[in-house]
């Protein structure tokens, strides 16, 4: 197998430069560090990395523990976890856990520990049984997707609070006098951040706050919640906690003969791609997980070079308005 001798003679360089490349290393100009990596491309030079860790005691790997691979909003934040990390030259490890609970985390962050990790994210989807903590180390590096009550660790999170109050203030602001919302389970941070946002933009408009509609994230439990509400005549606009219980909030309607936007509007959260293709096109809450997944990354690198504080970043979120939204239809007169 070539070694860094190998690649420093065929590049023209020093076995120091080489290394320099290998591991990271600021100190080496764009030309010659793409010289390098062009000359290991070539011979087939593999860095060994067992042997770089014992060197620099860094392994360029991060573990990322997630409850939850099902819903569209763990997919996205892994795919954009996992892509940044790559980019930084980290390689990334997903540590799964089938359930949420203290006994179950404190074992993925072992099984990560068994990978070589210099970090840790932790996604969390849900929250822990009432009276138990996080049981995160205090030697090893670690930043929080989706926990922002965690005052003593970096977290890095959508800001959803600021995403419900966009869609109920364009609901407001089309005329409609309230809002009637359709929350994710109780169990989920993102679901009870939505539901806090949602009543407080009512709140802050003097509206009346209707009593919620609860799903599971799916578009069955949307249609359940929308064939409830269709049978309600005051319900003019419907903000779902997702766009898959927006979908079954809308198939619910559209059964019913009610019309969508010009009876009913409805908006939904997390602008999926396929929500500009369903009937009417869905006005949608957009995350930017790519941002969230970027500065998890950004801010658990920082921890891992000793560089950064404790950290609490909110991405913000941008209303996408379609044609399920329109302005409130006019009340009859007698």
């Amino acid at each position: 197998m070539p070694t860094q001798a190998d690649v420093a003679r065929h590049a023209g360089v020093s076995a120091q430069t080489v290394s320099r490349v290998v591991t990271g290393g600021a100190r080496v100009d764009e030309p010659t560090r793409e010289r390098v990596l062009a000359s290991m491309r070539e011979l087939g030079y593999r860095p060994n990395r067992a042997a770089r860790a014992l060197r620099s005691a860094r392994y360029r790997s991060i573990g990322v523990i997630m409850s939850d691979l099902t819903s569209y909003g763990s997919v996205r934040t892994w795919e954009a976890i996992s892509r940044a990390g790559a980019a930084s030259g980290y390689a990334v490890a997903l540590v799964p856990t089938s359930r949420f609970d203290r006994s179950a985390v404190a074992e993925a962050i072992e099984r990560a520990r068994d990978q070589a990790v210099d970090g840790l994210v932790i996604a969390i989807g849900d929250h822990l049984s009432a009276g138990e903590d996080l049981p995160l180390p205090d030697d090893l590096p670690v930043v929080v997707v989706d926990a922002s009550a965690l005052d003593d660790r970096s977290f890095v999170d959508t800001d959803q609070t600021m995403g419900a109050g966009q869609a109920v203030t364009h609901l407001l602001e089309l005329g409609h006098e309230t809002v009637h919302h359709v929350a994710g389970p109780v169990s989920s941070y993102s679901a009870v951040r939505r539901e806090q946002g949602w009543r407080a933009a009512l709140t802050a408009a003097g509206r009346t706050t209707p009593t919620l509609e609860r799903g599971d994230w799916s578009a069955q439990s949307g249609y359940d919640a929308g064939c409830r509400l269709r049978g309600e005549p005051a319900v003019t606009a419907v903000f779902a906690a997702n766009d898959q219980m927006a979908l079954g909030v809308l198939r619910a309607f559209h059964e019913a003969g009610v019309a969508i936007p010009s009876q009913v509007s409805v908006v939904g959260f997390d602008d999926m791609p396929e929500a500009g293709q369903f009937w009417p096109p869905l006005t949608s809450v957009h995350q930017e997980f790519e941002q969230v997944g970027r500065a998890a990354v950004d801010v658990l690198l920082a921890r891992i070079d000793d560089t950064a504080a404790v950290q609490r970043l909110f991405v913000p979120t941008r209303l996408v308005v379609r044609g399920s939204t329109a302005t409130a239809p006019r009340k009859a007169t007698s």
